[in-house]
Order: C-alpha cells, then sequence, then structure tokens
C-alpha cells in the first residue's frame, strides 16, 4: 500500500514542478518542443476507430543536444518559417530555398537555438554542415543551396517513435562555423547560434 501511495505522489509531483510529457502536449504546440527527457516532441498521424485521420504527439528517439523541456516560441517559429503542425522530423523541408532562406535568416540563425539545432542536426545527418549551406544559400538563393544538399544523397523521411536512437556526436553548430567569405563576396553569413 506505502508503495502505490507512493508511486502516485511521485506521478503528482512531476506534474505538479512542470515537466514536459510530449504525450501530454496540445498539436499546436508540439513540434519544436523538447521534453523533459531532453528527447524532441514530434506530430504523428493516427486513425481513429471511425477511420478518421488525426494528429497526436509522440516522444521520438531522437535527443535534443543540451536542450530540455523546452516549447519553441511563436517568434522563433514565424522567423525560421517553421511549422507548428509539421508531422515526423525529417531534412526534406533543407530542400525548400524558402524555409532554408529563413532558417538561415539573422532572426532565425541568431536567436532561435532550438529549431538551429534541430535542422543542424538534420543537415549533418544528410553530410552537410548547416552553416555552408547558409553560405551557399545566401550567395546564390535557389540553385547551388539545392544542389550542395542533393548531392550529399537522398533526403530522409521522417523519423518515427519507432526508429532507434538517434544523437548528433560531432560538433555543435558554434564550433563548427567558419564563415569568413572573401572579402570581394557579397555574402552576408549569419553567425552562430546563441
Amino acid at each position: 500500500m506505502a508503495l502505490i501511495l507512493f508511486l502516485v505522489l511521485s506521478a503528482f509531483l512531476q506534474g505538479a514542478l512542470g515537466e514536459i510529457i510530449c504525450e501530454e502536449l496540445g498539436v499546436g504546440m508540439c513540434s519544436f518542443s523538447v521534453a523533459s527527457s531532453g528527447k524532441r516532441c514530434l506530430l504523428e498521424t493516427y486513425e481513429a476507430n471511425d477511420g478518421s485521420m488525426g494528429l497526436q504527439c509522440k516522444t521520438s528517439e531522437v535527443v535534443a543536444e543540451n536542450k530540455r523541456e523546452w516549447i519553441e516560441s511563436d517568434e522563433c517559429i514565424n522567423a525560421c518559417g517553421a511549422e507548428r503542425k509539421s508531422v515526423g522530423i525529417s531534412s526534406d523541408s533543407l530542400l525548400d530555398p524558402k524555409f532554408t532562406s529563413k532558417l538561415c535568416s539573422r532572426p532565425c540563425y541568431q536567436n532561435c537555438p532550438n529549431i538551429v539545432d534541430l535542422y543542424y542536426s538534420l543537415a549533418l545527418g544528410e553530410g552537410v554542415f548547416l552553416a555552408d549551406l547558409c553560405m551557399i544559400q545566401q550567395a546564390s538563393p535557389r540553385r547551388r543551396a539545392m544542389s550542395q544538399f542533393l548531392s550529399s544523397g537522398a533526403a530522409a523521411g521522417p523519423i518515427s517513435s519507432a526508429a532507434g536512437p538517434v544523437s548528433a556526436t560531432a560538433e555543435s553548430p558554434t564550433e563548427s562555423v567558419d564563415c569568413d567569405p572573401a572579402p570581394a563576396a557579397p555574402v552576408d553569413c549569419a553567425p552562430a547560434p546563441m
């Protein structure tokens, strides 16, 4: 009996102390959030008993480096061109020059470390450094950034919670950015995230 009481009180205290659990987040807060465990939250589709499709928030196996208990702000979602109702976690959006342009913009790259870290890890998984992709994007917004990304290999599909653990073990974006273009180059490279 004492063990049951202890478990019930422990569960109550965790919720009262503000622990973020992906499965308890609403659909509008899920994408780009990080649970207390350090794992990223993601939206997944599911089929309801009546056959209709719905969205639910799940805990992924993707570990956010140095982030816990994070719900992304609307300011960062807008500054980075992200979508609150993005399903899954995928590098596919890096192929969109409009998205990459917003991701590499100063308001996003300097002020939204959670989103930048996520896409840094996704780009790295494709064999591309986000800082390099941003430099190419800013030098030639349409063609060269996409060809640089595509030349690294095909973009991976969404990562579901059924996939194994994933974690970026390479250097963080702040350690790998070498943004010193030639003086005559018209590149305005975004600095490393904070």
